[in-house]
């Protein structure tokens, strides 16, 4: 290709521009650069390099440089300063002047990714040997009884614990945490435990109890011979009978239903210490349904077991326990929704024999502190967004929130669901009462601490003071949850690499609420580069094999999602009852994929049947 002497020196001097504004930016955050744990110092400038970079227009640049066959600064995030040097030195050399660039301090791409690979490993621990994405699991409680359960976990490849603050105990924690190391000396692994603080999270507070008893009743006729069975509907409280079906709900955890199949005998005694049992038929989505000739009453803490036929002869498998009954309030389109200040249990909406609305639905939230900052106008979103309203009016001690998104059917809104305020500037933030107190706990025991909903370098700065109080050096992941979170994601990294290691986690189901579905897909893509600028170990988290978790399949996009996921340092699975095939199939997907891409590079291993492919034209 000719080139112009002049178009040299423009590209020459769109170099140098960037150059200059990345030299401004190292003096504008020289306080910080100087804070940053001496391991971090490097990479710390390398990210403020990025964001320099990141603050010009270049895609008509990185366009031009491809053209000519030079580097396209598209995959300089972990050594910014030497891919720009390198593309100036070029551009001497064309221009007749053979002078190489360069700068102090600059890291070469082999050094950067030498620098990730050893925090990552600081971080989550040594690889397996042929894999180099690590896999995090969230620990049910049963780890705390059965060492054998985490045995195979890590024996199918998981490389760290992760365990939620938000449910159980210190005590189920100490023992769960007793099993892994152990595990981990007999498998020979190094697997950490990661802590889960719960952080400032926004729920719905609590409901007026449901009914207390649950009564079954087959059809019978005027006899009392029963004529037709009860139909049974068994799932979690959240998840309602399809529509149209008449069914009792019997609500059960969803672990434990996992464990059934056709054909199995669920037998308990009811609330008058009557033996009764019914018959498990089919599976449909995330419930089962099951029929019985026998009347029951069945209230909170009835022990239901399973029974199955097999060669073996009859089976005793399993013992679970019903789930509490809760109410909900049922939420349509155009309905009106009371949220107050005051912990009074919510209520459904009342209504005169006519129809006519005598009481609005009503329901307190956790975090009251919310009620000063935001206003009238601003979207609310409850339940991982499953139900949408807008703030219709905003006084001292409620919101009055307007409905504008559910299902035709009506939405079923329970206690303790997830509020979102995506463009609400709150002011809610930092460590809680009872995070505190857990971390007194995770410090002493734990290898790192995930910190949930950090929004600036304020949460970071607290949370670093209390680890300096407690005289606990662990590691520290960084939850980004919130518009706000991502917004402030540079300033809050920095901050955070005053100590060492430290971490990401894209918690996609908050984030992807707060900044809207449209834009999740290209805000992990930012937060991915960002942290690949800082040498910082990111996360890849949420729904990952959800469905395979769950019932044991999975979607098409799941495993297209866990593909994808071999980009992150760590992918995290939620738990669930067959968590361990979702493992398994985790661990072959990432070493499968590490043969194609290493991180964004595209990795063209021999194709073993090129050659036989027919590269002729076929005419008829």
């Amino acid at each position: 290709m000719k080139l112009s002497q002049k178009k040299l020196e423009r590209l020459h001097s769109r170099i140098n521009s960037i150059i200059d504004t990345a030299q401004e930016m190292e003096l504008q955050y020289k306080n910080e650069l100087e804070k940053t744990h001496p391991t971090y110092r490097k990479s710390a400038l390398n990210l403020v390099h990025y964001m320099a970079l990141r603050s010009h227009y270049i895609e008509d640049l990185q366009q031009e440089l491809r053209l000519m066959g030079l580097p396209g600064l598209s995959n300089c995030e972990g050594h910014v300063m030497r891919s720009l040097l390198a593309i100036k030195t070029i551009l001497n050399y064309l221009s007749g002047n053979p002078k190489n660039e360069s700068h102090k301090g600059t890291l070469s791409i082999k050094k950067s990714g030498k620098i990730m690979n050893a925090n990552t490993r600081a971080l989550f621990g040594n690889k397996g040997k042929k894999r180099r994405t690590r896999i995090m699991v969230t620990i049910p409680n049963t780890a705390a009884s059965d060492k054998t359960f985490v045995n195979r976990l890590i024996k199918l490849g998981m490389n760290s614990a992760r365990i939620n603050c938000a449910h159980d105990n210190t005590d189920t924690w100490s023992k769960m945490i007793t099993n892994i190391r152990e595990a981990s000396v007999q498998k020979h692994k190094q697997v950490k435990v990661m802590m889960d603080l719960g952080g400032p999270k926004l729920r719905t507070g609590t409901i007026v109890p449901g009914p207390q008893v649950i009564h079954i009743k087959p059809e019978k006729d005027e006899i009392g011979r029963t004529t037709n069975p009860a139909l049974i509907w068994l799932a979690p409280a959240e998840v309602s009978p399809p529509a149209n079906v008449s069914a009792v709900h019997i609500p059960v955890e969803a672990e434990w239903l996992g464990l059934t199949k056709r054909g199995d005998e669920i037998r308990f005694k009811d609330s008058r210490d009557k033996k009764c049992k019914f018959q498990i038929i089919r599976k449909q989505k995330e419930g089962k349904w099951a029929t019985t000739m026998d009347s029951a009453y069945i209230s909170p803490g009835v022990h239901l077991e399973i029974y199955r036929q097999n060669e073996k002869g009859e089976q005793h498998f399993e013992m679970g326990e019903l789930a509490a009954i809760s109410q909900n309030i049922s939420l349509s389109i155009g309905d009106k929704i009371r949220i107050h200040k005051d912990p009074t249990p919510g209520e459904p909406a009342k209504y005169d024999e006519n129809g006519a609305l005598l009481e609005m639905a009503h329901l307190s939230c956790t975090l009251p502190e919310i009620f000063k900052d935001v206003k009238e106008g601003e979207p609310i979103l409850f339940d991982d967004g499953k139900i949408e309203g807008i703030i219709e009016s905003r006084a001292d001690e409620e919101l009055i929130v307007k409905i504008i998104n559910a299902k035709e059917s009506g939405s079923k809104l329970q206690a303790d669901k997830g509020i979102n305020l995506p463009i609400s500037d709150l002011s809610v933030t930092g460590l809680t009462q009872k995070d505190m107190i857990d971390l007194e706990f995770v410090a002493k025991y734990a290898d790192a601490v995930n910190v949930s909903f950090v929004n600036d370098k304020n949460d970071v700065e607290q949370l670093l003071t209390k680890l300096k109080e407690l005289k606990s050096d662990i590691g520290i992941v960084l939850k980004i949850e919130t518009r706000k979170g991502f917004n402030n994601l540079p300033q809050i990294m920095l901050s955070a690499m005053q100590t060492y290691p430290v971490g990401v986690m894209i918690a996609r189901g908050d984030l992807a609420i707060e900044t809207g579905w449209k834009n999740i897909a290209t805000i992990q893509e930012e937060i991915l580069r960002i942290c690949e600028a800082a040498h910082v170990p990111d996360i890849w988290a949420t729904q990952v094999l959800e469905n395979m978790a769950k019932k044991g399949l999975p979607s098409r996009a799941e495993i297209t999602d866990a593909a994808a996921a071999q980009r992150a340092e760590c992918v995290m699975l939620n738990k669930g009852p067959h968590i361990e095939k979702a493992v398994k199939l985790l661990d072959r997907i990432l070493r499968r994929m590490q043969n194609y891409q290493r991180k964004k590079e595209v990795i063209l291993e021999r194709l073993e049947f090129a050659e036989e492919l027919s590269m002729k034209q076929e005419y008829a």
